[in-house]
């Protein structure tokens, strides 16, 4: 029998209670399938995946197209699915909360909210209307479903804007806001990632990938990984190698590292789980 959104929602919510967990990122149903094969408890999307997916740059894919992605990849799995939810297409608060309200009846189990303007002259949003977003994406969830995860981000280390006390400042308003989780991509440094850790506690962190294990990662009090787009840049990396192969060299070598055909035909028979 297939989880109901319900039940994913929950269990998505108890994965942040304790423990540290990785939340792959896929962009597209086959490659959400792929990892929830491979034992990983929660799924998060990609924007950026999602949009070179569909030949886009990140952020250039619309609301209604991304509504019906995460709808997809929601459907395809039978584990939880974090949505990267960009800015919520939205600048005022008021339409976070209408496009938040909306990205939660595709049944995902949780999602996240920036405060990137997308303006490269003001890449955050003013302080207190960030913060204003994110109190708006909380009460939205709330009258819908308030087990769904609400994450908040602060994207001053990817913008050109990495300031350690800002982003701590932000981070502890967003919590206060309602946030269940917080996260600022880009930190590098273990001393940054354990002050966040640290200035939120105990609600979780989320981190994306910066180089270290998972074992160091839990021992800073990380809660949860997440890999962006990492896991779709190796894959377009394969691809673009072993078709600049063919048109340069007009050799096939690089087929030799492909998954064979019967595993991926496996995999996505639904009558028989398959492995990759």
């Amino acid at each position: 029998m297939r989880r109901s959104p319900a039940d994913k929602r929950q269990a998505f919510r108890a994965l942040h209670e304790r423990g540290c967990f990785v939340m792959p990122n896929p962009w597209d149903v086959g490659s959400a399938i792929a990892l929830q094969s491979l034992g990983f408890p929660a799924l998060a999307t990609t924007s950026a995946g999602m949009a070179w997916s569909m030949g886009r740059p990140d952020n250039g894919v619309d609301l209604e197209e991304a509504l019906a992605h995460l709808r997809r990849i929601a459907d395809a799995v039978d584990i939880p699915v974090n949505a990267d939810f960009e800015n919520a297409f939205a600048h005022s608060a008021d339409g976070v909360a209408a496009h938040v309200a909306r990205a939660v009846d595709t049944g995902i189990a949780g999602l996240s909210v920036e405060d990137g303007t997308g303006d490269a002259a003001a890449p955050l949003y003013d302080f207190d209307l960030a913060v204003d977003r994110v109190s708006a994406a909380r009460s939205a969830i709330d009258a819908i479903d308030p087990t769904v995860v609400l994450t908040a981000r602060t994207e001053g280390f990817i913008v050109g804007r990495p300031d350690l006390g800002e982003t701590l400042r932000r981070l502890i308003a967003f919590a206060a806001a309602g946030a269940d989780c917080l996260y600022a991509p880009g930190l590098r440094d273990r001393e940054d990632i354990e002050a966040v850790v640290r200035a939120v506690a105990p609600l979780p962190v989320n981190v994306l990938t910066p180089g270290l294990t998972v074992g160091a990662l839990s021992a800073l009090g990380v809660r949860r990984i997440s890999v962006g787009g990492a896991l779709a840049r190796t894959a377009w990396g394969e691809f673009l190698r072993s078709a600049r192969e063919i048109a340069a060299e007009g050799s096939f070598t690089a087929f030799g590292h492909g998954a064979s055909f019967n595993d991926l035909n496996a995999l996505f028979d639904q009558t028989s789980p398959g492995t990759v």
